[in-house]
């Protein structure tokens, strides 16, 4: 126990517990999102329930990619189709490859529900397309895909399991604080959803870009690197993601004003 007790090691669980909430953004805007499509007397305790079982299954994750890293990032395919599609393929790539196209089908299939949809407030008040054990299913597979890049690069920072565990941990807890209030905001403020699935859209593609050079990160070969049609797939960086959120946050918060202004003009134009 004293061994745990260092600066290092209270440094790495600060830089963790950073990178954690950095990357749990996605996550927990997914999790308030879909906890929607459950009934509404369960959706609270869906949230509760998919995040404390995802919390306790990203810890096994991350114990066993400790123990099984190496097998793990070893390519088990290598694409060869010169000029058309080439690269190796490792558990990553079809990792973030199935996490991208279902978050991204997720986003279309809500935007398109949102279009077709006649009366919005039943939708708020008459959700039931979705179980609550299929919900919390949901939440905790997209929390294992979602944590896949930070347990990742949670490993590059330390390889100490009790202080990984205790920074997954906290964010958990983290993640259980605020839930509720992200969705009790998106529930009032529904324009900022439609938002949302936009994000997890972006979120989609991202992920999509981070299997480009998932293989070939891992064994530290840039041959490896996925290629389309000669091109590299090549991974948007953090920093561009949280801009382009901050860019559409800004876009909503100004419309919707600017929205509000010509609704209270044409009201006033109306009485006179």
């Amino acid at each position: 126990m004293a061994d745990l007790l260092t600066l290092e090691n209270a440094t790495n669980l600060l830089m963790l517990c950073f990178l954690q909430a950095v990357l749990g953004f996605d996550n927990l805007l997914y999790i308030s999102i879909e906890s929607q499509r459950a009934p509404v007397a369960q959706q609270k305790s869906v949230r509760t329930w998919g995040i404390m079982i995802a919390v306790a299954l990203r810890v096994v994750l991350l114990f066993t990619m400790i123990k099984l890293i190496d097998a793990l990032s070893e390519p088990f395919f290598i694409m060869d189709w010169v000029g058309v599609l080439e690269g190796g393929v490792n558990f990553a790539t079809i990792v973030f490859v199935i996490g991208g196209i279902f978050i991204m089908y997720t986003a279309v299939k809500e935007i398109a529900h949102m279009l077709s949809m006649d009366n919005l407030g039943h939708d708020v008040h008459g959700k039931s397309g979705k179980s609550a054990a299929q919900v919390v299913i949901l939440i905790v597979i997209m929390n294992l895909i979602f944590s896949f890049d930070s347990v990742l690069s949670a490993l590059a920072i330390t390889d100490v399991f009790p202080i990984l565990a205790f920074a997954i941990i906290l964010s958990g807890l983290a993640m259980l604080l605020l839930a509720d209030g992200v969705t009790r905001f998106l529930e009032k403020n529904r324009m900022y959803e439609v938002l949302g699935l936009f994000i997890l859209l972006i979120v989609g593609v991202v992920l999509l870009g981070e299997a480009g050079p998932a293989a070939a990160h891992a064994v530290h070969d840039d041959t490896l690197n996925i290629k389309v049609f000669g091109k590299d797939i090549i991974p948007m960086s953090k920093s561009t993601f949280y801009f382009s959120v901050v860019v559409l946050v800004a876009v909503e918060i100004i419309q919707s004003g600017y929205s509000r202004k010509l609704s209270a003009q044409r009201h006033a134009e109306q009485k006179h």
